[in-house]
């Protein structure tokens, strides 16, 4: 048997994409393209159709284009180098040039000399239904007055930059200058004369430029003549008032101060040299014998005689001691000349002793005074370069004014030839010509946007239809939100009926008794009239979902319910009821709708019925009707518009005791039951029904109200045998459930007999 296992009747709506693979995401969105496929087509019809509209419509523009390069080969004419204000091109001086293209002096050139002010294109409302439409519009809302010459240049002007284009050519120095109109003729014209008024204007700008340079140098170089001149008479003096002399580019006092330097170190030398001999004459005189060799001495005639005597004596006093003996009288007197002769000889040393000293002491002068000199020259040298650290600073600036002068005086030079012939780098490369076919509109572009556009944007309303659709519309979206069966899905019924089941019907109408059943609404008995439709084989479901549920044991009465009225309840009801009857089962259809009975209008109108019962005023048997095609039995509410407390009478014991005495009888009950929403009656029901169908009309009953009702209503919930999608639109119902579509019914039910 069948189980249904409930859970919570408003689960977590939000979808796991974590866990969802790229296949079921692709199917998603697949889905959802076959559901709105009649939007997306739409929208993309519509789409296309503005497209070839505006195609149709739209003035065909030509767009012409001229060449124009920055040559970064400076032409220098009249001077060897770059001619004042110069500069180097590089990519970002390019783009400078670009954007004085695009400038208002260049566009307000080109509109005066070609008279664009006078030209409808671009003082018009422009061309095409477009353009008409506009100034259509814009003359209901301007003033008879004319426009101002102002007025009319701006107009033109802000016409003239959206038709133009400038822009470089990759990397390089050129610069493409392109211009669309709506005459070929007029473009080509107008870029070329972009081009021509750049040139003149940089033409222009260089020979305002170097004129106001020349003016410029000019003063300026009176007034660094001025300065050049008082700056060198500044050196002149100040060189004058400090003696500062040089000869050969060398001050007088350098010169001075090495030569006195020079004398100072030689003389220094001799001081030294004269009181070395001095002191080797000192330590002579010192030894008992002065018998030590001198320079002087030894060129000494009186010295040198005397120390030949010497040695003469001494030998012959050396003879005659030996021959004598050393106290013989000649040895005595020998001595006494030898004695003699040492003194002579240490008087004449003393005598060159007191030359030495004389010597140096005058050595020791000259040194002193030529130190002197050297101390003077030294001080006069501190104060010479003192002020030649001033003289220094009056000189450079001398020399900066001078040299600044002379530059000046050739840049001036350089201005006044480049006035006479002012040069600029641009040159035109390519001229614009005629264009042989239009650049506006372009079909396949327009078309592909409109195309793809339309693509997105139906993709896009799809979508935002889709996640706005809170309705049902498929048996998973029960099974998953609510959590129970859905037990089938009904088409909505035609009220057109064949020929042959119109007669049918006909002959069932004819009265068979007081107690029969009128068959005014056709649709309570469709699965009769048409037994094998879609509507048919849907409802035979009911019955094996009834049969094969296991939550009750017995399950002989079945409720049938929904969230509002005019949800199709008492047509599935009726039909329920008249399958299961004409099946030949003993069947009973009540009407508990004690609130809004309509089944008992449609089949036993202005009659007693169940509350006639319930207050013992009538039997049972006399309270049914019945439908003699189908032995349908069927139980009116009853006269109810002044019934107040309708739950009540649910929920008493005598309508308890009436259901067991039912269920004993029949072998099902089909109770038609007001909806949730509306009242509460259903609720009071759950102790006589066995099991619910909840009906819920497709496409149309909010998802939010199905849960909501259901979840406050949990008795009816615990015994909810399934739901039921009654209106169910069969065109579109392929669309979101593909075995519900028309392929499958026209397919595979025909090889069975099933038709619509």
């Amino acid at each position: 048997m069948l189980e249904i296992n409930k859970q919570s009747v408003a689960p977590d709506r939000e979808v796991d994409f974590e866990g969802s693979s790229p296949a079921q995401d692709l199917s998603t969105y697949i889905n959802i393209v076959r559901r709105q496929f009649p939007t997306i087509l739409l929208v993309i019809a519509c789409t296309t159709a503005l497209g070839l509209i505006y195609l149709f419509t739209a003035t065909p523009k030509f767009t012409a284009s001229a060449r124009m390069v920055i040559d970064t080969r400076k032409t220098q004419l009249f001077q060897q180098q770059a001619s004042f204000g110069d500069i180097a091109i590089d990519p970002a001086m390019t783009e400078t040039q670009v954007e004085i293209l695009k400038s208002e002096n260049i566009s307000l050139a080109v509109i005066k000399d070609l008279r664009l002010t006078e030209d409808p294109e671009f003082v018009g409302a422009g061309g095409g239904l477009i353009g008409a439409v506009f100034g259509l519009a814009s003359g209901l809302f301007s003033t008879d007055e004319p426009a101002s010459e102002f007025e009319l240049t701006r107009g033109a002007l802000a016409r003239f930059e959206k038709q133009r284009d400038v822009k470089r050519a990759g990397l390089t120095y050129v610069m493409d200058i392109g211009f669309t109109s709506v005459s070929a003729e007029k473009a080509a014209r107008i870029a070329n004369a972009i081009a021509d008024a750049y040139i003149v204007d940089q033409l222009e700008a260089k020979y305002q430029s170097t004129k106001r340079a020349s003016v410029w140098l000019q003063d300026r170089i009176k007034e660094l003549r001025t300065q050049a001149t008082a700056a060198q008479r500044a050196v002149v003096a100040f060189k004058q008032k400090n003696n500062i002399v040089d000869t050969g580019g060398r001050l007088m006092t350098e010169q001075q101060l090495a030569e006195v330097n020079s004398q100072l170190i030689m003389q220094r030398a001799a001081t030294a040299e004269t009181k070395a001999r001095l002191d080797r004459i000192n330590e002579i005189m010192q030894q008992e014998i002065p018998d030590a060799s001198v320079t002087d001495a030894l060129k000494n005639d009186t010295i040198i005689k005397l120390r030949g005597q010497y040695v003469d004596i001494a030998a012959k006093a050396a003879e005659f001691a030996g021959r004598y003996g050393a106290n013989h009288l000649a040895v005595i007197r020998l001595r006494s000349q030898l004695q003699e002769i040492r003194r002579n000889i240490t008087e004449e040393l003393g005598r060159i002793q007191q030359a030495y000293k004389s010597d140096y002491d005058i050595a020791l002068t000259r040194e002193q005074s030529i130190k002197n000199s050297l101390a003077n020259v030294v001080s006069e040298t501190q104060l010479t370069n003192q002020a030649q650290v001033q003289l220094r600073e009056l000189d450079s600036s001398a020399q900066t004014y001078q040299a600044m002068y002379d530059n000046f005086l050739q840049a001036y030079m350089q201005a006044t030839q480049q006035q006479s012939f002012p040069i600029t780098e641009a040159r035109l490369i390519s001229a614009a010509s005629r264009p042989l076919g239009k650049s506006q509109p372009k079909t396949l572009i327009v078309l592909g946007v409109t195309i793809a556009g339309g693509m997105m944007l139906s993709f896009g309303i799809a979508m935002f239809r889709e996640l706005s659709d809170k309705v049902f519309r498929t048996s998973r979206q029960v099974e998953d939100l609510l959590r129970t069966h859905c037990l089938a899905v009904l088409p909505i019924l035609k009220t057109a009926v064949s020929k042959t089941a119109a007669d049918d019907a006909a002959k069932r109408l004819e009265p068979h008794g007081p107690r029969t059943i009128r068959r005014k609404e056709k649709l309570f008995w469709h699965v009769v009239d048409s037994p094998f439709s879609r509507f048919t084989e849907a409802v035979r479901s009911l019955k094996v979902a009834v049969d094969l549920n296991g939550v009750v044991k017995e399950n002989k009465i079945i409720g049938i319910t929904s969230s509002l009225p005019a949800e199709g309840k008492s047509t599935v009801s009726a039909n329920f009821a008249e399958l299961i009857a004409h099946a030949g089962g003993c069947i009973l259809l009540m009407d508990l709708d004690l609130r809004n009975p309509s089944l008992s209008r449609s089949l036993a109108p202005d009659s007693r019925g169940l509350v006639d019962v319930i207050a013992g005023k009538m039997t049972l048997n006399d309270a049914i009707w019945t439908d003699p095609s189908t032995n349908l039995a069927f139980l009116p509410s009853g006269a109810t518009p002044k019934l107040l407390h309708t739950n009540e009478i649910l929920a008493s014991a005598t309508m308890k005791k009436l259901f067991e005495h039912l269920r004993s009888v029949y072998d099902y009950v089909i109770v038609d039951l007001p909806p949730l929403a509306p009242v509460v009656d259903v609720r009071s029901t759950t102790n006589i029904i066995d099991s619910y169908i909840y009906v819920v009309e497709w496409g149309r009953t909010k998802i939010d109200v199905v849960e909501h009702n259901l979840s406050v209503a949990s008795g009816v919930y615990d015994r909810l045998l399934g739901v039921v999608l009654n209106k169910a639109d069969t065109s579109i119902l392929g669309r979101y459930e593909g075995y519900h579509g028309n392929y499958y019914y026209n397919k595979y039910y025909a090889r069975y007999g099933y038709t619509e």
